[in-house]
């Protein structure tokens, strides 16, 4: 990984000789500040605050594993002239800070798990233990079902995707003032089937709508100090967005509190440790986080099988962009139903062209809960 960095810098230099600003680059104007994001979460968060007033680009090309993006040297300089870099941190995140210590200039930053407090990944009962929390973003086949996308030089502007505004009527989520501090890990809730914390910080921060609502008000913190002459349409936009965010975190509250079973089982990776510990679920997996593995152990799939039946859960899960086998070996033992819960890390193309929301994937989940927990 550090040899590949070095690399990188190295074009990143060579490329610092060429005519094309990144702004010219990512095809976007010159004449308003520019927003950089790792991943679709933040991406979506920011753009939903500015709208046509500011752009807004993806790193992460649409339809792409996020946990092996590798930046191009174009992406280094992309992130150098950006007004605002917006990362989730962590470990999957290791490459931005060996980068900035090659930067003359490094931009104005907001890193996710600065900004909610954060806990660690958990194994739970009948959980792969030996799996390897390395993100290293190498030469690793996670066998996903989309296409290998190589990483170019084109990354993903806001300003070609518009989208329509909403106006909901819910309470609004206050803009206080924030501790940008919290990079403690709290205390794991007490869940009678967890064996052990991975002494990993779980990066899905995003996943809980709750934090997501922090997030947005920590974005706009930084875009009304950025961009002055738009501190109103920013602070109007947010208070929107928020009580939109609102919303759906009442549906998935609904939904749970009035459901028959409180219990999600997973033949897949688990991102969800945020949204189990906010909404109230238990949860069983072939993984915990976003482990590098996707094999699992005939243990671990005839673990998973027993709990389906014990449990006479109806639905099994898998998370966006995966290969579905070890769901699909689960469900085919236990003739139940396989539905994707996203995580929203990424979308597809085709989403991405469509202009999806993450409060449109959030919504997407109600649903798919609705047909699990009863």
């Amino acid at each position: 990984m550090k040899k590949l960095l070095a690399l990188l810098i190295t074009g990143f230099l060579v490329l610092q000789g060429c005519s094309r600003t990144p702004k010219q680059a990512n095809n976007v104007d010159e004449d308003k500040i520019t927003i950089v994001t790792t991943i679709f979460p933040q991406y979506d968060f920011t753009r939903q605050i500015v709208k046509d007033k500011a752009n807004v680009i993806m790193l992460l090309k649409p339809g792409a594993e996020s946990h092996t993006y590798e930046p191009t040297p174009q992406d280094i300089k992309t992130i150098q002239e950006a007004d605002l870099f917006i990362y989730t941190g962590g470990e999957n995140d290791v490459w931005i800070e060996s980068i900035f210590e090659g930067l003359e200039k490094q931009p104005h930053t907001l890193k996710l798990i600065d900004v909610v407090h954060v806990v660690e990944e958990e194994l739970v009962e009948g959980m792969q233990h030996d799996h390897d929390h390395d993100h290293g973003h190498g030469d690793h086949d996670h066998g996903h079902k989309e296409d290998d996308h190589s990483h170019d030089d084109h990354n993903h502007s806001h300003d070609e995707h518009e989208h329509d505004e909403h106006n909901h009527s819910h309470d609004e989520h206050e803009h206080g003032d924030h501790d940008h501090n919290h990079d403690k890990k709290q205390d794991a809730p007490t869940k009678s089937n967890v064996v052990e914390l991975t002494g990993e910080i779980d990066e899905h921060v995003w996943t809980s709508v709750v934090n997501a609502m922090t997030i947005v008000e920590s974005i706009t913190e930084e875009l009304v100090e950025l961009d002055e002459k738009n501190k109103d349409f920013y602070l109007e936009n947010s208070k929107n967005y928020l009580e939109e965010l609102k919303a759906v975190d009442t549906q998935i509250k609904d939904v749970v509190k009035n459901s028959k079973s409180k219990t999600v089982i997973f033949g897949d990776r688990f991102p969800f440790r945020y949204f189990a510990d906010e909404y109230g679920l238990e949860y069983y997996a072939a993984f915990s986080g976003c482990s590098n593995d996707s094999e699992a152990s005939a243990a671990t799939v005839s673990f998973l099988i027993d709990k389906v039946q014990e449990l006479q859960v109806p639905v099994v899960f898998t998370i966006e962009l995966s290969n579905e086998k070890i769901a699909d070996s689960i469900v085919e033992a236990t003739n139940t139903k396989k539905l994707v819960l996203n995580s929203a890390h990424n979308v597809t193309p085709d989403e991405f062209e469509q202009g999806i929301t993450y409060v449109d994937i959030m919504k997407q989940n109600v649903e798919v809960l609705k047909k699990a927990l009863n």
